[in-house]
């Protein structure tokens, strides 16, 4: 039987063989190697007639429909592989990456780079995130729920990687509320919980991690550096960042002429969406770039310009992480603290606690409770605690305008979605269709 098979479909066998073989290998479940039985099935042996149901018995001709339903199918099996495993495109909706990503860009996430996360939640609707077409109804069912397990990637996050990523506190929302810009969380340290739950109860929404809304921002501190903020200014391991070509900060503007033209906001490249104006004093907050501010300066309009900085920790305290009385700090001037390792242990009191402690009771997932100055960590005394997992501290490049780590804390390894690598495409939204394709940011890697 052998001599009648074909050299080519021989051929195909041992390629596609050794390609699914490398795969199950990544896969890490040798359980899988069960499917050459199929691959051989199709090129050598026929046992199965995978072809006859295209052809028309009684005529003998092809069914041209069911053939194009199967190319369909198998489109849509590739594209739904590329998704889950080498990249995906997303939408930027807000501008707290401004100016390296903006409003309105397009872009394509590396999965391959950190390994491509597999599915937590495995009764959902493909293609679509965690809420259906024109409905806030979810797109998953939570029947099932696998572990998390990330297949090996080519590299590691790094310090001032661009990553997408579940946002943390995106574990509860209440439907209907995000246009806001509060969250379940927000709300609690606003009014206490009882009040949401009062409030809200009929609207309050649990998404799995790999559900939750997806973010994007720049690492600034990776598993087990220190970091501290001065001045708005990002230390990591007591070294100055290396600041993003593109980093913004929020100025406040007292002009010769009294209102900024459009044609100025343009030529610098400031966002409408982040510009406030107080009409009882005159004054403009904008967001400014290294180089904007320099041609604001030089364009002599400036009459009065200062960059804003967050001084007010008895204000910000129940805004700004870990929301602690006992920690006085602001967006601008935080730290220093250690981003948490998996295996690092380090000694905990109720002191630091503010600063784990989301991590050991959500994260992590053990019973905490606080009995005078002690902590019961699943019913036992400690006075350490060790990490289960990576994590990081993410910080937009708009700085004064990114709702990032500053405000809600650190993000699991089991967060990470992939990196972000470039703009496809990018449209302002501020402009007419066909005018408002910003061809100068299209196909350029984000860096």
């Amino acid at each position: 039987m052998l001599k009648k098979i074909k050299q080519k479909n021989i051929f195909y066998f041992l390629i596609l063989s050794a390609i699914y073989t490398l795969f199950v290998l990544w896969f890490d479940n040798l359980w899988l190697l069960a499917g050459i039985l199929f691959i051989a099935d199709i090129y050598l042996f026929r046992i199965i007639p995978w072809a006859t149901w295209r052809i028309n018995k009684k005529t003998g001709k092809r069914r041209i429909i069911l053939e194009l339903l199967e190319a369909v199918v198998i489109a849509a099996l590739i594209a739904f592989f590329l998704r889950l495993f080498v990249v995906e495109a997303y939408l930027i909706p807000t501008s707290s990456m401004e100016k390296t990503i903006g409003v309105g860009d397009y872009i394509i996430v590396n999965k391959l780079r950190y390994g491509p996360r597999m599915p937590m939640t495995i009764i959902s609707w493909p293609f679509i995130h965690n809420t259906l077409p024109f409905s806030s109804r979810p797109s998953y069912k939570t029947w099932v729920h696998l572990p998390y397990k990330r297949l090996a990637g080519y590299s590691r996050v790094h310090n001032a990687d661009v990553v997408v990523f579940n946002f943390p506190e995106g574990d509860t929302i209440i439907n209907g509320l995000t246009s806001t810009g509060e969250t379940y969380y927000t709300l609690i340290r606003k009014i206490g919980r009882d009040s949401v739950l009062k409030l809200y109860k009929d609207k309050i929404i649990v998404r799995p991690v790999d559900k939750k809304e997806n973010y994007i921002k720049r690492c600034i501190g990776t598993p087990g550096d220190t970091i501290r903020i001065v001045h708005g200014k990002a230390y990591i391991n007591g070294y100055k960042e290396k600041e993003p070509e593109k980093l913004q900060y929020n100025y406040f503007l007292y002009t010769t002429a009294g209102s900024l033209s459009p044609e100025l906001i343009d030529s610098l490249g400031i966002s409408w969406y982040d510009i406030r104006y107080n009409d009882y004093n005159g004054i403009y907050e904008i967001p400014l770039t290294h180089e904007a501010f320099a041609a604001l300066q030089k364009s002599g309009i400036a009459k009065g310009l200062r960059r804003h900085e967050s001084v007010n920790p008895a204000f910000l305290n129940q805004i700004v992480f870990p929301f602690d009385r006992n920690f006085l700090w602001t967006e601008d001037n935080m730290g220093p603290f250690i981003v948490p390792k998996k295996n690092m242990t380090i000694s905990i009191n109720t002191e630091n606690l503010p600063l784990y402690r989301r991590i050991i009771e959500v994260y992590e997932k053990n019973n905490l409770i606080i009995k005078g100055k002690h902590i019961y960590i699943n019913g036992e005394k400690v006075l350490q605690y060790t990490f289960k997992m990576d994590y990081y501290f993410m910080m937009g490049d708009n700085r004064h305008n990114s709702n990032d780590s500053r405000f809600w804390g650190f993000v699991p390894e089991d967060h990470i979605v992939g990196k972000a690598s470039f703009i496809w495409l990018s449209l302002d939204k501020n402009k007419p269709p066909f005018k408002n394709i910003r061809w100068q940011k299209m196909f350029k890697f984000i860096r």
